[in-house]
Formats: structure tokens, sequence, C-alpha cells
């Protein structure tokens, strides 16, 4: 015959059955709550400080940027689990929910019980420092998204993208799933990653030395895409309006500050839509997610306007109720040479027919303008060939969409629809016509006007957060040398 159950274990039995009479409350809905019941709440432990008589537990379970305070009195049964509680563990805690006496939060739970799911070794957790650097913090990008930083980015970056499909899906567009492996290069670049089951260690060769893609899994060569326009002007000159959302790939050597490997892009395309129908769309879509991320997501960008940039508030608000800047590409280069003529310097040259840099765009959104622009009628020779031909022969229907602190946020243009046009710009670019002959026929069959643009939506993120680095607006970046996770 067994003793009597310990005290330990008669109170992680007693947990146990308390957790099966009442339900888990995610943290965020308990803050709304009034104070007078019963509650149980599960998270991982952000802080423990305490008194001789009292210990008082910061939890968060990721569903608020805000904690919920525990109070444990030292005199209880819980007492003796306390020094197992430390920065990062994993507890339950069963307890009444009463009126907060201190500052900063109405309610907090005297806790009754408290079970530990997973200890943590406060010698090894990577997120004890205080004030830990941004660069630090990529290292242990697995860890990140338990800080509060992180945590706040990543439920802005879940909001945006249940704010992008909600604004097509209210406008009857079609969600498009354009293809992640592709044979087809959309910006004619050759920056993209190979997809191959060959084997690299005994490649197979045809006759003239070349490697043998006929034996590859899909009987050529293919990539990862860079862009689903091309696949998604097919959805448009079909279905009216469509748009995609999807990660893709770009295998550019910039260590820089903009630049990943694996991103994100939002690729709306609209057939009967001119150049101007597109612009419109644009500064609608953009504003429409600022208000959106201004509306639902304000305790998180609260947080990061007072922690690191006391403007973002004020800048998001700007976007939202102001009227964006149009002006053509060499209205632009205007101002920026009465610029250089007046003192300011540039890293790089400006001349009509060179493409502009990040500097640029920012003068004139935030130091001549002071509010977005969307420029337009860019030179042909820096631009895609899809992109319809203006009467002048040398410039192009093109808009980008410039912001302050980011630059170009959104590029698109009124497609090419005339065949013999497009023809003779695929010709004159020496691309290959066997591979695009699927794309020129919506211009052999039915040609209609049609436009679009595409959004990065980490730059996009990088805006809203105010973040300086679009490493730290994706959970797990991709970057030269770097694949971690």
């Amino acid at each position: 015959m067994s003793g009597p159950p310990t005290r330990g274990a008669a109170f992680k039995n007693r947990l146990s059955i308390m957790a099966t009479e009442i339900r888990r409350t995610k943290i965020k809905d308990l803050l709304a709550m009034q104070a007078g019941s019963e509650v149980l709440v599960k998270g991982w432990v952000r802080t423990k400080r305490g008194n001789r008589e009292i210990a008082f537990i910061a939890l968060n379970d990721g569903s608020t940027i805000k904690n919920v305070q525990i109070v444990v009195d030292k005199n209880s049964e819980t007492e003796s689990i306390l020094p197992r509680i430390t920065t990062g563990a994993c507890i339950g805690v069963r307890g009444d929910l009463v009126e907060s006496l201190g500052s900063g939060q109405a309610v907090e739970i005297h806790a009754k019980d408290i079970e530990i799911f997973g200890e943590c070794d406060p010698m090894r957790y990577p997120l004890q420092k205080k004030d830990t650097s941004f660069e630090y913090l990529r290292t242990v990008a697995h860890m990140r998204p338990r800080t509060n930083t992180f945590g706040a980015v990543l439920r802005l970056r879940s909001q945006m993208a249940y704010a992008i499909h909600e604004y097509f899906h209210k406008r009857g567009f079609v969600y498009l799933h354009t293809p992640l492996i592709t044979a087809s290069d959309c910006e004619g670049a050759g920056q993209m990653f190979q997809v191959t089951t060959l084997d690299l260690n005994n490649v197979p060769k045809n006759k003239k030395g070349e490697p043998d893609y006929s034996k590859d899994f899909f009987g050529k060569q293919t990539s990862l895409t860079v862009s689903g326009q091309l696949e998604g002007e097919l959805g448009a000159t079909a279905l009216g309006e469509i748009y995609t959302f999807g990660p893709t790939f770009r295998a550019e050597n910039s260590n820089t500050p903009r630049h990943l490997a694996e991103f994100w892009m939002i690729e709306p395309e609209m057939a009967f839509y001119d150049i101007k129908d597109n612009m419109d769309l644009a500064e609608d879509f953009i504003k429409s997610l600022v208000r959106y991320a201004l509306d639902n997501c304000r305790d998180d960008i609260q947080f990061l306007n007072d922690r690191y940039d006391n403007t973002l508030i004020e800048r998001l608000e700007g976007v939202v109720n102001t009227e964006f800047v149009r002006l053509t590409y060499t209205e632009g280069i205007e101002i920026l040479k009465e610029a250089i003529a007046n003192g300011h310097k540039f890293e790089y040259p400006v001349d009509w027919g060179t493409d502009l840099q990040s500097e640029h765009e920012r003068f004139l959104v935030e130091e001549h303008f002071g509010k977005p622009v969307i420029l337009t009628d860019y030179p042909k020779d820096i631009k895609a060939f899809y992109m319809k031909q203006n009467e002048d022969g040398k410039t192009v229907r093109a808009m980008d969409v410039l912001f302050p602190k980011i630059g170009e946020i959104i590029g698109g243009s009124e497609r090419e629809s005339d065949l013999g046009k497009l023809e003779a710009r695929v010709n004159e670019l020496q691309m290959s016509r066997k591979s695009l002959e699927w794309y020129i026929d919506t211009r052999r069959f039915g040609s209609c006007p049609h436009s679009g643009f595409g959004l990065g939506f980490e730059r996009l993120l990088l805006f809203i957060t105010g973040m300086q680095n679009i490493r730290d607006v994706i959970p797990f970046p991709r970057t030269p040398k770097n694949a971690e996770y």
C-alpha cells in the first residue's frame, strides 16, 4: 500500500485536475476582462522579481505585446516552485483575476497553482541580456520571436498578410497561385536559383559539352521564380482581376539592409486598366494597408514607436492622410539636377537615362515634396520588355511608388498589349522567343489593355514597423552565405 502523495505531487496533480475544469484564456483577452473571476493562463516568463514575501512574474503568451503580472505569495504552497521559474521558462498559472494596485496594468493574477511545462537554464538562455543588438538577435533567429520587438513585428506581419487578402477579396479579385518553379526569367536579369535533380558530381552532357537538361526532372532548365507577374497576366486576361501573394527568390549577391534572397511579393494584374487606373489602385491599396495597421495593430505600433522611432505613427498617419505626388521621371531628374546645382551631394550620378538609386528616390520624397511620390514614364532602356511603350518611342508607361525611409516600395506598369511592339522588343533584347511563346499568345489571341504592379511585402513591413533592416521583418532571413534553420 502506497503512502500519501507528497505535497509537490499533490499540488501538481491538483493543477492537472483544475486545468480540466477551466479553459485557458489568452493574455490578450484576459487583459480586456473585468476582475473577479478565476482564470488559467499559460505562457513564457519575461521577468521575475520580488521581495521576501511576494514574487512578481511577467508572463507573455505571444497574443499581445503586453504581459500579465502574476503575483505569488511566498508563504503559499506555490513558493517551493519559484526557484525553478526563470526568464524563458514556460508555465501555467491558475489564479484569481483581481484589480491591480500597480501602474501599467488594470488587472493581475493572484496565483493559486503553478505548473512548469518547460524549465529554462538561465546560464545558457540566449535572451538574457538587456538591450540586445539586432545583429546578435539575427544569430539566434530561432529564439528572437520571444522578444517584445520581434513578437510585435511578426504579429504585424500576420495582420498585414490578412489585410492584403481582405482588400482584394472585397474588390472581387481572384487569388491566383503562380508557380514557384519556372522556366521563365520575368526580369531578364538572370539572377535566379537553379532547380535540378541532376547528379552534380556527374552531370550529363549533350554533344556541345553543355549540361543535358533533357535528363533533368522537368526535361528543361528550371529555376525558382523571381516574380509571378507573367503567369499573373495569363490569369488577368481570362479572369479580369487577379492577385498573387507568395515567396519569390533572387540570387543577387547584395548584402544590404534592403535585400533578401527569399522574399514575398504581392502582384495584382488587371485587365482593362491603363496606367492611371494602375496608379489609383496602388495608392488606394497601400493607404488601406497602412490604415488597417493603425486601426488593428495599435499596441504593437505604439511599442515600436516608443522604443525605436518616435516619428513612426506620425509618418504612417501622414501617408494615409495625404495625396501622393505624381510626376514623370523626366521631371524628377530635373528636380534632382537642380538640387545638385544648389549644392546637394549624391553618391550616384544623376542623368536622364540612368536608373534612380534609393538616395535619389528618398530625396524626392523626404526633402523635396515631403510626401509619397509616384514616378512615371521611365526610359524604356532601363525597364523590362513587357512595359507599354509611349508614343515618343523613348519611354514606357512604368510607375514606381516612392516612400519615406524606403525609396521604391511598389513597381509596376501598363503592360504592352500590341503584339508587334512586344515581339519587336523581345527581339531587340535578344530574348528567347521559344520560351516566351505562351506569354506572347495573350497578345496574339484577344489582346486587351492591362496593367499591374508588385509590392515587396518586406518593404511594406519595413515602413509599417519602422525597422531599419529588411532581415528583421521576416522570421528566418535568407541572405548571401546564410541559410540557417
